[in-house]
């Protein structure tokens, strides 16, 4: 596989963190905050931007780079994982039908199906650069029969976006749009057999690159590195895979190691909004089990604390500000803290990155 992915908006080395910018923003940064702590590309949520502020309106401001200020790769989830959370949640969110998904608009109160189609064309009008067919997302524990109606499901929703995809791209005398690319979703949760049906049925019908379908943690919380590493196994190693959702500092390291190069998670900017903050303990010794260590910003020990978060990273917030600052903006509930902390925890993100792409060279 290549150590670089070209978009339409320039070329990301391998691997990449993705944070996610769901609204179109990463929550209390901008496009230059971004850059600064070496982020190359975000992914967006095409599902509630199509909502709010809607895809007219954003293709009205220029798409999604001009609407946001960001002018690297975009990807664009297609809304099938958000779908399953809200509905597996409440049956009155909607229900999924073979045509697509039935949603209700959280702004309107109207009824709206996603069908394969229209998540082509919502992700295709906003301008993404790596735009993710619609699948249908499951619980890794979901029985098998709720599993094989996923991955037929999966399968026929990708025919139909692929179709969709190619006809966009062909209408377009845009060189922009010809760079596109399309990324589907290998479902089966923890069948084995599934998977493989999946994965063998989407490569015939041929895409760019290849997501790891459906929820990555077990009920416990641990990362399933079996099927994760078994899917990637069914996929050939010249298409890059995107280990959609997994983006713990631990997990990424293990995914990685399995072939998977792409990665995003709200994770790291969450974790830095609640307070948990990432500092290396001595260095990047992946064969150490515990050189990450985290550092709660709310802790009444750090009161006084005039040192940085972490004296090994040169990110702006660690360059300026100490922890009994920033315990203090936590404190007062100040809204530059979230800017700061998550700063520091995606440089974190950026730093391991580079790492491991030092690791594979």
């Amino acid at each position: 596989m290549d150590k670089t992915f070209s978009t339409s908006h320039g070329a990301i080395s391998l691997p990449a963190f993705l944070p996610d910018a769901t609204f179109g923003q990463v929550r209390g940064l901008d496009a230059q905050d971004l850059a600064a702590c070496g982020v190359r590309a975000v992914m967006m949520n095409s599902y509630h931007l199509m909502q709010k502020p809607g895809t007219t309106v954003i293709s009205a401001l220029g798409g999604l780079h001009a609407f946001s200020g960001w002018q690297g790769p975009i990807f664009s989830d297609s809304g099938g994982f958000q779908a399953y959370s809200l509905i597996r949640q409440s049956c009155s969110f909607g229900s999924f039908t073979d045509d697509g998904i039935l949603l209700k608009d959280s702004r309107r109160g109207k009824k709206i199906t996603l069908t394969p189609e229209k998540s082509i064309q919502i992700q295709w009008k906003m301008g993404a650069d790596v735009l993710f067919c619609l699948d249908d997302c499951t619980h890794v524990d979901d029985i098998e029969s709720e599993q094989l109606l996923s991955v037929q499901r999966t399968v026929q929703w990708a025919k139909r976006c692929h179709q969709e995809f190619i006809k966009l791209r062909d209408q377009s005398k845009n060189d922009t749009d010809q760079n596109r690319t399309l990324f589907a979703v290998v479902q089966g949760g923890g069948f084995r057999g599934l998977r493989k049906t999946c994965a063998e049925s989407l490569l015939e019908i041929g895409f760019d690159g290849y997501g790891y379908g459906g929820w990555p943690l077990d009920k416990e919380g641990n990362l399933v590195e079996d099927m994760v590493g078994y899917t990637r196994e069914l996929i050939p190693g010249e298409f890059p895979m995107h280990a959609l959702g997994i983006g713990h500092p631990y997990n990424l390291v293990k995914t990685f190691k399995l072939g998977y190069p792409l990665f995003d998670c709200a994770m790291p900017t969450r974790d830095a909004r609640h307070a948990r903050l990432y500092r290396l303990r001595g260095s990047f010794d992946l064969a150490k089990q515990d050189w990450l260590q985290y550092i709660y910003a709310q802790d009444e020990k750090h009161i006084r604390d005039e040192h940085p978060i972490d004296p090994t990273c040169p990110c702006h917030t660690c360059q300026h500000y100490s922890l009994g600052y920033l315990h203090h903006l936590y404190q007062i509930n100040e809204n530059l803290y979230v800017r700061l902390a998550s700063i520091h925890n995606l440089q974190f993100m950026a730093r391991l990155i580079d790492f491991l792409r030092g690791e594979q060279a």
